[in-house]
C-alpha cells in the first residue's frame, strides 16, 4: 500500500485526486486514508472518484435547486443509469470521531439529493457500508466492498 504525503512544517497532507496539498485536519487525514485504500487496495478507479464537491457540481444534480451542501467522497460508475453516462455509485461521508446515528442520517440525507445506489461512513478506526432494503430502510455493514462487487451489484440486479 503507498503512503500519503505529509508535509509535516505545515501540517498539510497531498491529495492525489485533487492534485493539491490540503489541511491535515483529523476528518481529512479519514479521507486520505480511505480514498489511498479504496484505490490501492479495493480497486476503485481514481477517474470516477470526486472529493469535496458541492451539489451543484455533480453532473446529474444540474436541474434541481440544491442546498449549499458538500459531499466528501463520491463514486461514479459508467453504464448504471439509463438517463446518465456517469451516475453515483457511492456516497461516502468522512467524520475525524467514531460514527454516530448523526452521521448515517447526514449521510443519508445527502443521499437524499445524490441518488448514489450505496453509502458509507467512515470514521477513524470504522467504516459502515450500506445499501437499500425491500423494506426502504439501509442494512450497515462494517467494510467497504471493492468496486467490482458494487458496479457488478448494479449491473445484474
Amino acid at each position: 500500500m503507498a503512503t500519503m504525503g505529509l508535509s509535516c512544517q505545515s501540517r498539510e497532507v497531498y491529495d492525489p485526486l485533487r492534485k493539491i496539498w490540503v489541511a491535515a485536519t483529523p476528518e481529512e487525514i479519514v479521507r486520505q486514508k480511505l480514498l489511498l485504500r479504496m484505490t490501492e487496495d479495493l480497486g476503485y478507479p481514481k477517474e470516477l472518484l470526486a472529493v469535496e464537491k458541492e451539489l451543484t457540481e455533480l453532473p446529474h444534480l444540474k436541474e434541481k435547486n440544491l442546498p449549499q451542501r458538500r459531499i466528501d467522497i463520491l463514486c461514479f460508475g459508467k453504464g448504471i443509469h439509463p438517463q446518465h453516462a456517469l451516475y453515483p455509485l457511492l456516497l461516502i461521508e468522512c467524520k475525524k470521531e467514531s460514527l454516530t446515528g448523526a452521521a448515517k442520517e447526514q449521510l443519508l440525507g445527502y443521499n437524499a439529493f445524490v441518488g448514489a445506489y450505496f453509502v458509507a461512513a467512515a470514521g477513524k478506526d470504522e467504516i459502515l457500508f450500506g445499501f437499500p432494503t425491500p423494506n426502504a430502510g439501509y442494512q450497515f455493514l462494517s467494510f467497504l466492498p471493492p468496486y467490482a462487487q458494487l458496479l457488478a451489484k448494479v449491473k445484474n440486479g
